[in-house]
């Protein structure tokens, strides 16, 4: 009846066949076919349009890393290049570094893991985002870039000097790029990588940072105080994350979660995502998991 209503036709009749009542639909005559077909069309579209969309819950996902031994300042670098301007700043060992305060190890990244065994997420729409890589005061800012295949990274130098950025991709296209003072460059990331990508600056070897190109937004990096969070997760799943840090002296094999003893297998953590926030708590790594060099 509803569509019939819609298409502005009236209502079925009914009749006798001598024994059953039946339904009849009104008679729709030849040079009136056209129109019909075109009313059934914009009533199905209506029907569509205003039927209910149920979009499926999410959890946001927060955590804590904590380094399991002494707190400790990173050493300074020797600048051996550009020294007129590079020795003007204040450059140390970025590889390994815990807050003196609160032992919280930042540069973590945690990330859902879609690989062989992982988990099997919906498919993604591109975000077509830009990300910023700058060679700034002789090291890359951030030392962590995250982003999504089809995105772009922008790589930028401030700098009176020049640099170059040497991206070391497995499946996009390697590159090494000269950007001289005041310039910058853009790279497309067209594809996802299978592990994080190491950018230097062969003009200035203390200079690193890493891109991790996923193929879904389910990713963050721990602040100076080891915290973060990943939002829109998909609720009502167990996830597989994985856990990069650069400093990792191999697999991380366990892990203090909340004070209790977890194994990991190949750096993954299976959770239970619930809608609404999942306050996992403190992660703490052991020391002899992670060398500053």
């Amino acid at each position: 009846m509803q569509l019939l209503r819609l298409l502005d036709l009236p209502s079925a009749t009914s009749v006798y066949d001598g024994t059953v009542k039946r339904d009849r639909l009104p008679h729709i005559t030849h040079p009136h076919k056209r129109v019909f077909v075109m009313r059934i069309a914009f009533a199905l579209a209506a029907l569509f349009v205003t039927a209910p969309v149920f979009a499926q819950e999410t959890g946001t996902l927060s955590v804590k890393f904590v380094y399991g031994g002494a707190a400790f300042k990173p050493a300074a670098v020797d600048v051996n290049k550009d020294k007129e301007f590079c020795g003007k700043h204040p450059l140390f060992n970025e590889r390994l570094l815990v807050d003196e305060e609160t032992k919280g190890i930042q540069n973590v990244v945690l990330y859902v893991f879609t690989g062989r065994g992982g988990s099997k997420l919906a498919p993604q729409a591109p975000t077509n985002a830009t990300h910023v890589l700058a060679n700034d005061k002789c090291r890359f800012e951030p030392r962590i870039v995250v982003l999504q295949a089809g995105d772009t990274l922008k790589i930028t130098n401030p700098d009176a000097v020049g640099h170059n950025a040497n991206l070391n991709f497995f499946v996009n296209p390697a590159q090494n790029i000269t950007i001289p003072p005041g310039a910058e460059k853009l790279v497309n990331v067209a594809k996802a990588e299978p592990a994080p990508i190491p950018v230097d600056c062969n003009i200035h070897p203390w200079m690193r940072a890493y891109v991790i190109a996923l193929d879904h937004p389910f990713v963050s990096v721990s602040d100076k105080n080891g915290s973060l969070e990943i939002k829109g997760l998909p609720a009502g799943e167990k996830l597989s994350f994985r856990l990069y840090h650069e400093a990792a002296v191999g697999t991380i094999k366990e892990v203090m979660i909340n004070g209790k003893a977890t194994e990991l297998k190949k750096n993954v953590l299976e959770l239970d995502i619930k809608s609404g926030m999942n306050d996992l708590g403190t992660i703490t790594i052991p020391a002899s998991a992670l060398a500053v060099q």
